[in-house]
Parts: C-alpha cells; sequence; structure tokens
C-alpha cells in the first residue's frame, strides 16, 4: 500500500497507516472506510492509530 492510497479528507497519521496495512487486504478497503466514518463521528481530522484500534476491537478481530 503506498501513501497515494491514503489520499482523501482525513490524513492519517503513519501508526494508524502501519495498522491499517496489517488489515487483510480483502477487508482492507471497507475497513478504512469504518475506520475514516468512526474518525469523522469523533469530529477528528487525522485518522490515529487509537482510533484503528477502535475499529478493530468494534470488528471484533
Amino acid at each position: 500500500m503506498r501513501d497515494s492510497d491514503f489520499t482523501g479528507a482525513l490524513k492519517w497519521t503513519p501508526e494508524a497507516q502501519v495498522k491499517l496495512k496489517n488489515i487483510p487486504f480483502f477487508v482492507r478497503t471497507q475497513a478504512r472506510l469504518r475506520i475514516e466514518q468512526l474518525a469523522r463521528q469523533a469530529e477528528l481530522d487525522v485518522v490515529t492509530a487509537e482510533i484503528v484500534e477502535q475499529a478493530r476491537l468494534e470488528f471484533g478481530q
């Protein structure tokens, strides 16, 4: 996954990008969308490792 894959309204911290890359590729796009949704709900401009972890717990993995 390249940094260019993280384009859009929200920025991602390097730590959050690493965590996303650890998600299996076949669900990564859906996970990224849900993670960004959680970040927006929390009124964040940056996706952090904490938000990725929150999503992981929500997904039950």
